[in-house]
């Protein structure tokens, strides 16, 4: 069990806190617990807690979590009485994924799945934290003609391939964090997302979204790196924290499916970008590029009806506010709507 709680309020870890999904997750953990944010900016920005710096409940910590660490020797923790208290729950988001920067991150990727988790997994042992893993529906491989996948799909993975780093590295973290659980008594939990999309998604990083508006924005043509039978799912970022944190909060042991089951052809949704942005775009095909190739859809009856949870953002809204976001960013707000 935890150790139990002698302030007002739980200390929790978020690993990979300066990320994307994980920066979002800090933004809600804040609002009631005391969140230690660890990241080494391999594919994290600071750009993403900067307005959380502030808060007297967070602290960052940059850290490679490859590497094992003290928190209770660290001062800028001492507020929060970690010695006293220690840490109720611990988050891993951290790998550095970067399709476009994947194999110069390799070795780190392969690092983060194995020494980081072991190391988190070793906090969680110290403090009887509860620990929650977010894995990758990279665990099932590419399965183009998979359908729709529940859990308890076996998958298919390559332990070679170009990818291997990071699909066969996913599978070795369950692996571990369902073999600590069993030796050590942890209470762990396993959520495989699938696509996620939303503000602070990096531009031009080889995130198929992202990659759209920053063209888009540009006045560029729009690429898929595929043909016009390419198609995924998506769901957006707030969806996903809030299965994060139900996740948590449940009794559930066993893997979790958390995504979108609503398939979308990218020519549709490049074509959706165009219309929202209000340009006379092009939009063109490529060769498949080795992150951007079609995965599986969720089976996510799991979720619905054991988690209680379901996606609940509409695409074209979760849209809209991505392109807002990454207008802001380039600095078109305003502009824009001016001409």
């Amino acid at each position: 069990m935890p150790k139990k709680i002698i302030f007002e309020q739980k200390n929790v870890l978020v690993a990979g806190g300066a990320g994307f999904i994980g920066s979002h997750l800090c933004d809600e953990l804040v609002k009631s617990a005391k969140v230690i944010c660890v990241d080494d900016f391999s594919t994290g920005s600071e750009k993403n807690i900067d307005h959380l710096l502030a808060e007297p409940n967070f602290e960052f910590i940059r850290h490679d979590i490859s590497q094992p660490i003290d928190l209770k020797q660290m001062p800028e923790l001492q507020k929060f009485k970690i010695e006293f208290q220690g840490i109720q729950e611990i988050y891993n988001l951290a790998c550095p994924m970067s399709p476009r920067h994947f194999h110069d991150n390799k070795i780190k990727i392969i690092m983060a799945n194995s020494y980081g988790v072991k190391n988190l997994l070793d906090l969680a042992k110290e403090f009887s934290a509860k620990f929650m893993h977010v894995s990758s529906s990279v665990v099932y491989g590419l399965g183009e003609d998979a359908g729709k996948v529940p859990e308890g799909y076996i998958g298919r993975v390559d332990a070679l391939s170009e990818r291997s780093a990071y699909d066969e590295g996913k599978r070795f973290a369950e692996s571990m964090v369902m073999n600590y659980s069993e030796k050590f008594g942890l209470e762990s939990r396993i959520m495989r997302l699938f696509r996620i999309f939303g503000p602070r998604m990096p531009i031009d990083d080889g995130h198929m979204i992202p990659d759209f508006i920053g063209n888009a924005l540009d006045g560029k043509s729009l690429t898929i790196f595929g043909d016009k039978n390419f198609r995924s799912s998506f769901c957006y970022v707030s969806d996903c924290v809030d299965a994060i944190i139900k996740l948590m909060n449940s009794a559930i042991v066993a893997p979790v499916n958390i995504g979108s089951d609503v398939v979308l052809n990218l020519s549709d949704v490049a074509e959706m970008i165009i219309r929202i942005i209000g340009k006379d775009l092009r939009v063109e095909y490529a060769d498949p590029l080795l992150f951007m190739k079609p995965l599986c859809i969720p089976d996510i009856g799991k979720a619905r009806n054991e988690l209680g949870w379901m996606p609940i953002v509409p695409f074209i809204k979760g849209l809209e506010m991505t392109i807002y976001e990454l207008r802001a960013s380039k600095g078109l707000v305003g502009v824009e709507e001016a001409i």
